[in-house]
């Protein structure tokens, strides 16, 4: 059944954790949101069902923030990204992800667990922050709309 204000997505709360963690049940599906794989970390110990790139932030923008200590400058930009078409897609992906499963774990790799790219990217899916351009679950129920009328019958 679809809202129309959206998909329908599990009022469940979305989680954070650092990949150095040990996985557990209740995280749901974990979806890493890091470009790289986590330094020294199997795949059996990372336990990720999803692999997320694009909801990275450009190195350039990690490199600027990590001299930088400008969080909601950092924020800003990084939503901005997500607006490019390879972001838009993974970010829809997302959201697919949390109305199937219900609880997503966002998993990140960074020492800094209060300023990260995944802390942001929470915000934006509790619906804290507002979704970037082209983005976000109404978006998302608009584009299977179109794909729904290109599949033959």
């Amino acid at each position: 059944m679809q809202n129309p204000a959206g998909p329908m997505v599990s009022h469940m709360p979305v989680k954070i954790k650092r990949a150095y963690e040990n996985p557990s049940r209740s995280d749901g599906e974990r979806v890493l949101v890091d470009r790289l794989w986590p330094r020294g970390l199997s795949k059996a110990q990372a336990r990720i069902e999803h692999w997320l790139k694009n909801l990275a932030p450009s190195d350039t923008l990690r490199k600027w923030f990590h001299s930088s200590e400008n969080w909601l400058v950092f924020k800003k930009r990084y939503f901005k990204e997500l607006s490019t078409p390879e972001a838009a897609q993974d970010l829809m992906r997302l959201y697919e992800l949390m109305e199937q499963h219900g609880q997503v774990t966002l998993i990140y790799s960074s020492k800094n667990a209060d300023h990260n790219n995944a802390v942001a990217l929470k915000e934006l899916l509790d619906g804290s922050r507002k979704p970037p351009n082209s983005s976000g679950p109404a978006r998302a129920v608009a584009m299977s709309g179109r794909m729904a009328k290109r599949r033959p019958s």
